[in-house]
């Protein structure tokens, strides 16, 4: 049996959470002969409900955990750990200006990132879906020095499978028929799902699609499936985002099929005139567990006004936490 891998999850006992874990447990991350050890991460209040979801776990007698450590401590929950997906954040509440989310969680993310850059892995993957997903990743690399900005993404996979989805029922075929769509920009309903180079079995969506679907339908769509869904089921998407969360660190350990890319939200390069480090959603291949942006992609003045649209948003977070960076 081969060596156990580290994974760390915060939040742990939340919604998102409780689906992603069991499928961590399944194997769906890292394959059926890899053992791993879960560092379940989560404040006080929550320990009690935390010790249910193990409870759970270890009810379900799964062969691939080696051990489940749950702690209130970052530097245990971190310690060494190959994986870590940052789920829990402070969610927006009634009358909470997003200025006032923003300060919230940066506390969050300046403690996580900073115990992080002291005892995680120096080649430690981390991805994180808690809102504002972008703007958190930021503080957080600005906060583990001793890191690789390009150990950190930011959460746009779900975006990713929303657009996807969309197409393959506009247009009758099934997922995986479906290619190179991208998600540009911050994870909020200003992103850009973008089809302008997808395919649907070869063919240019673009053709196969009326013009005002893909402006007045197919993106307010995907840019407000999150808020949808929360008017429909009553709470929010926590199996889909756990779901989209461990294909993001699935393609992040085994790479982008030939041919195809997907959606993430890393520090920028100033690829496309994005200013360099901000964290920000591109089209991205992954081989070797190297994540590059797509170059080179021709973007008309539509998709231009998009990505600008976006990096304001970024900027004006970042401005909102600067004094924190």
């Amino acid at each position: 049996m081969k060596t156990p891998v580290d994974i760390a999850v915060t939040g742990a006992a939340g919604q998102i959470s409780y689906s992603l874990l069991f499928h961590l447990a399944s194997g769906e991350l890292l394959g059926l002969d890899q053992p791993i050890v879960l560092r379940l991460l989560e404040i006080p209040p929550a320990m009690k409900q935390l010790q249910g979801v193990v409870m759970e776990l270890n009810d379900c007698a799964f062969p691939l955990i080696n051990k489940i450590i749950i702690t209130d401590d970052p530097k245990v929950a971190f310690d060494n750990v190959d994986y870590a997906f940052l789920v829990g954040a402070k969610p927006r509440g009634p009358g909470m200006l997003r200025s006032d989310l923003l300060l919230d969680n940066a506390q969050i993310f300046i403690t996580q990132g900073r115990a992080l850059n002291e005892v995680a892995s120096r080649k430690v993957k981390v991805l994180v879906t808690g809102n504002p997903a972008n703007t958190n990743a930021l503080i957080a690399i600005n906060n583990a020095p001793d890191l690789a900005p390009e150990c950190f993404t930011a959460m746009t996979m779900l975006d990713h499978k929303r657009a996807i989805s969309q197409v393959a029922e506009k247009c009758g075929v099934l997922s995986r028929d479906v290619k190179n769509v991208a998600i540009w920009g911050n994870h909020s309903c200003t992103q850009y799902p973008d089809l302008h180079h997808a395919k649907v079995k070869g063919m240019d969506v673009l053709s196969l699609v009326e013009h005002s679907w893909f402006v007045d339908e197919f993106i307010p769509t995907v840019q407000y499936r999150g808020t949808e869904i929360i008017k429909v089921r009553g709470q929010s998407s926590a199996a889909s985002a756990a779901h989209a969360a461990i294909e993001h660190m699935r393609v992040w350990a085994f790479g982008t099929d030939p041919g195809d890319w997907v959606s993430m939200a890393v520090a920028s390069d100033g690829s496309y005139g994005v200013e360099e480090g901000l964290v920000y959603s591109f089209p991205v291949t992954v081989v070797d567990g190297q994540i590059g942006i797509v170059k080179g992609l021709d973007l008309n003045e539509f998709g231009l006004a998009r990505l600008r649209q976006n990096e304001v948003e970024l900027k004006e977070e970042r401005q909102a936490i600067k004094h924190l960076l």
